[in-house]
């Protein structure tokens, strides 16, 4: 440079000039051709950086325990690098946009003039990808030809985008910086950049608090409860067992407040008989944790009384089974009339009876009420229930895709309502016949009843409750979780522990029995 200047010293100023002089016109002419050399290229970095920030890339906000994945991806003629700042905290990391295609690029160049960047494949030679190549041993190599500047900076091209991915374990407001080097930068240049706001949100599961209910409370209900009842094989085979769990909601939990769902379940060993019964108190009954207590234990009681002999029972159903399809059968339609919706109207006596003691009303004892008592025969199941409120009750076979509701669950006179077991006009005749199922049955999978923190999150309305469909989702969901084989009596922990599925917005109390 100082020969150039020294020429144009000679032509410009023949006569000659001083040696001070001669380096007062060099400083000028080099603090001149700098300061435009250096304007030139703050001009160019400016448009360049323009250009980038009003490109369409975003990085969205992520969920904790949600799988993450967001390309990044610069195809401007000016940039000829590019990679991120900031992940590490975040629990995301990024990874090179994989290639299937290597006709579409047969070598990864860099045109980047920087001593810092790292070689490119000097062979070129292309990464060809068939269906029986690991494509995680192909992004290994890949990110050795797309330039990785440390082990922990992915560098991104105009062929091969960015993947931020992964799974972020911790929530927080966090800055990510993509930062890139435009066409032959080298060392002393500015490395443009271009931030984004990502925020982490919690997993709303994490929101929730466990409060153990209080001791001292009047009423005072364990936060759960499990049982299983092993029924033993004999000279016929395996026999099905019975399988409860009931576990406070975690609205409940939440605030510290008691579970108000309830269940008994019950078998006679010596001639066959099951009962089961599944209750559901009232959110908005102060001590319907009580009343669902008292008609499950009620109607336990009372027909575990009334099937120690049932002779004549048993006599009817033998008679049903031989009844043309459509007949009536008075007798049996009696007894059961009699036990079971017997069952139900002691279990309603027992709440008032509660209430009265203890000076409080009725309604402050509200539950609804799913019960079943039920038996095998050489030719089928005899079934038989009463459902007062909401939740299901349900035969289901998997094999002949099979459902069979035993009842429906009945609203108020508003929707949201739901009818419960300490109201008067339950117990009317009619009612009360309303309310009973019988039948015979072929053998099934399961005989399922639950409340409605488990029915509504599975099913969301009543006409779901008549699709096989929907029951298969739900036996898949819990067989995932739950090993119902015969003898299993790990199944009652693994159930409640199932309990614990996450459904958005429904985080009511939940109550499952299966008969399987």
């Amino acid at each position: 440079m100082t020969s150039i200047i020294d020429q144009l010293i000679e032509t410009y100023f023949p006569q000659g000039v001083s040696s001070e002089k001669r380096s007062d016109i060099q400083k000028f002419f080099l603090e001149k051709i700098y300061n435009e050399y250096n304007e030139y290229y703050m001009d160019r970095e400016l448009v360049i950086k323009n250009r980038i920030d009003a490109l369409n890339l975003t990085l969205p906000n992520a969920k904790v325990r949600e799988e993450y994945s967001q390309l990044i991806k610069i195809d401007d003629p000016d940039v000829c690098e590019y990679w991120l700042e900031g992940l590490e905290d975040t629990g995301l990391q990024a990874e090179l946009e994989i290639i299937l295609n290597p006709a579409e690029e047969k070598t990864i160049p860099n045109d980047c003039a920087s001593e810092s960047a790292m070689p490119s494949n000097e062979d070129n030679v292309p990464i060809e990808v068939t269906d029986s190549t690991n494509l995680n041993e192909v992004a290994e190599v890949e990110k050795t030809d797309a330039q990785v500047l440390s082990d922990t900076r992915i560098v991104g091209t105009k062929e091969r985008g960015i993947v931020v991915k992964g799974i972020p374990t911790k929530a927080g407001d966090y800055e990510i910086t993509l930062k890139y080097k435009y066409q032959n930068w080298s060392e002393g240049y500015s490395i443009l950049e271009r931030k984004f706001k990502v925020a982490v949100n919690p997993d709303p599961r994490s929101l929730w608090k466990d409060i153990p209910t209080d001791k001292n409370i009047k009423f005072f209900k364990e936060d759960y409860s499990h049982e299983y009842i092993t029924v033993v094989e004999n000279e016929k085979g395996p026999q099905k067992d019975i399988v409860a769990a009931s576990k406070r909601g975690r609205s409940h939990a939440h605030e510290g407040k008691a579970r108000d769902d309830d269940f008994n379940i019950y078998h006679n060993d010596s001639n066959g008989w099951y009962i089961i019964a599944v209750a559901d108190g009232a959110g908005s009954a102060k001590y319907s944790r009580k009343g669902s207590a008292v008609a499950c234990e009620t109607c336990v009681e009372f027909c575990k009384t009334a099937l120690e002999n049932p002779i004549e029972l048993e006599k009817e159903i033998i008679a049903l089974n031989s009844t043309t399809e459509g007949q009536s059968n008075r007798a049996i339609s009696t007894l059961i009339y009699n036990i079971v919706g017997g069952a139900a109207h002691k279990a309603h006596r027992a709440i008032l009876e509660t209430a009265s003691a203890n000076e409080d009303q009725p309604r402050d004892y509200s539950t609804t009420l799913l019960l079943a008592i039920c038996k095998k025969f050489d030719f089928g199941w005899f079934v038989a229930s009463f459902w007062v409120g909401d939740g299901a009750m349900c035969i289901y076979d998997k094999e002949r895709q099979y459902i069979k509701l035993l009842g429906t669950p009945d609203g108020g006179e508003y929707a949201g309502q739901t009818r419960f077991l300490t109201m008067k006009e339950i117990f009317t005749p009619e009612s009360i016949m309303s309310r009973l199922k019988y039948s015979i049955e072929e053998d099934f999978s399961a005989l399922l009843l639950m409340t409605d923190g488990i029915s509504d999150p599975f099913f969301e309305t009543d006409a779901n409750l008549n699709k096989v469909e929907k029951w298969n989702e739900l036996w898949v969901n819990i067989n995932s979780e739950v090993d119902l084989t015969d003898d299993n009596t790990e199944s009652q922990y693994q159930l409640l522990k199932w309990l614990d599925f996450w459904s958005p917005g429904n985080h009511d109390d939940r109550t499952i029995a299966i008969l399987y």
